[in-house]
C-alpha cells in the first residue's frame, strides 16, 4: 500500500464495529467460549465472504456475532481495531454497534458497551484517538425491539451521543423508525441512518425529514434524485460512503464505476469510510487506494474527502477545527 493512504491523518465515521471481527478472532472467541460456528478454518470462512448481495452478507455477520459473549470479547474486538485505526492514523472514530444482535442472544447491554467503551478510553490515552459510539438499530426487526434498546441505553447517555439505522433496507423505509427517532431525539441523542445504499432516494428524504438526520450513511442512491442532490448540497448534509463495501455488495459492478468522485466534485460532503472492514477487504485507508486507483483521483480529491470526514463528525466546532488543521500540516510537508 501507498503509505501515504496510511499516514494521512483522517476520521471515520461509518464502522461497525462488530464488522471487523476478523476470521483469526472469530476462531480464537469460538474456541474461548466454546462456541460451535459453522466453518472448520480461517479459509472456510473468507470462501463465505463471496456475498451476493446485502441479505447473504448479513447472515453470515450474525453467524459469526455469536462468538461475542463477554466484556472481555467486546473489549477484544474493540481493541483489535482501535489498533488498525491507530496504525492509519484515524484521529477520530464515530462506532456503531447493535446491541440488538446480542442482548437477543441473552448477552446483557451492560456487557456490550463496558467492553467496547473501555476499549476506546484506553485508545483514546495510549493513541490519541477520540472516538462517539453510535447505537445502531436492525431495521428487519420491529419498531417495538428498537424502543427497547433506546430504553436499555438511556443510562448510558452521556457515553452514546447518538443513534442510528442498519441492517436489512429494502423493504424496512426509515419511517418504519419515526416514533424511535422522535423519542431518541426528545432525550438528546443525535441521529445517523443508513439510507440510499439499495434502497431508493425516497429513504433519504424519510432519514432526512422523518427521523431528523444529521447525516446519511451510504446515500449513494442520490444520484437518482436532482431535487435531493440540490438539497444535500446546499446543506452540506454528509455521506458516509463505503466503496468496498459497495463493490463487495454490487450496489456498483466494479469500483471504476462508483460514483463517489462525481458526487465530490458536485459539491456534496462525502466522506470514506469502510463499513465492515473484515468482511469487506479492506480499512478506511485501503478504502482511500482503491477509489484513487479506480477514479484516477488527485492529491486535492483525496484532502476534500478527508477533510470533509473531519467536518461531518459530531466533534465540537474547535476540535474539528483542530483536526483539519492537523490534516493541513501534513498536506503541507
Amino acid at each position: 500500500m501507498n503509505p501515504f493512504f496510511c499516514q494521512i491523518p483522517k476520521a471515520e465515521l461509518h464502522i461497525h464495529i462488530e464488522g471487523s471481527l476478523e476470521p483469526e478472532m472469530m476462531f480464537a472467541l469460538s474456541d474461548r467460549n466454546k462456541i460451535e460456528i459453522p466453518y472448520k478454518s480461517v479459509e472456510e470462512i473468507r470462501a463465505a465472504y463471496n456475498f451476493q448481495n446485502l441479505q447473504s452478507f448479513l447472515d453470515l455477520y450474525y453467524a459469526g456475532m455469536s462468538v461475542l459473549q463477554t466484556e472481555q470479547d467486546f473489549y477484544d474486538l474493540t481493541w483489535a481495531y482501535m489498533q488498525k485505526a491507530a496504525a492509519q492514523n484515524v484521529r477520530h472514530t464515530e462506532i456503531f454497534f447493535d446491541p440488538q444482535g446480542h442482548t437477543s442472544r441473552g448477552i446483557p447491554f451492560k456487557t456490550v458497551h463496558s467492553g467496547i467503551y473501555q476499549a476506546l478510553q484506553e485508545a483514546k490515552q495510549q493513541f490519541g484517538i477520540s472516538s462517539y459510539l453510535i447505537l445502531c438499530f436492525l431495521r428487519h426487526l420491529d419498531a417495538e425491539s428498537a424502543m427497547e434498546a433506546l430504553e436499555q441505553a438511556l443510562p448510558y447517555k452521556d457515553t452514546i451521543p447518538a443513534v442510528g439505522l442498519d441492517s436489512s433496507e429494502v423493504g424496512n423505509p426509515p419511517s418504519k423508525f419515526q416514533q424511535v427517532f422522535d423519542k431518541a431525539r426528545a432525550e438528546g441523542f443525535l441521529t445517523v441512518a443508513h439510507a440510499g445504499e439499495e434502497g431508493p432516494p425516497e429513504y433519504i428524504w424519510e432519514a432526512i425529514n422523518l427521523l431528523g438526520v444529521s447525516r446519511i450513511d451510504h446515500g449513494v442512491r442520490c444520484i437518482d434524485d436532482p431535487k435531493l442532490l440540490e438539497y444535500l448540497i446546499e446543506k452540506q448534509i454528509p455521506l458516509t460512503v463505503c466503496p468496498l463495501s459497495n463493490i463487495k455488495l454490487c450496489v456498483f459492478d466494479s469500483m471504476a464505476k462508483h460514483n463517489i468522485k462525481q458526487l465530490l466534485d458536485m459539491g456534496l460532503c462525502v466522506t470514506v469510510n469502510s463499513d465492515d472492514p473484515s468482511y469487506f477487504g479492506g480499512y478506511v485507508a485501503e478504502n482511500l487506494q482503491e477509489i484513487e486507483t479506480a477514479l484516477n483521483l488527485s492529491k486535492q480529491d483525496i484532502y476534500e474527502l478527508v477533510k470533509n470526514s473531519f467536518q461531518a463528525t459530531f466533534l465540537s466546532a474547535a476540535e474539528k477545527q483542530a483536526k483539519i488543521a492537523e490534516l493541513d500540516d501534513f498536506m503541507a510537508k
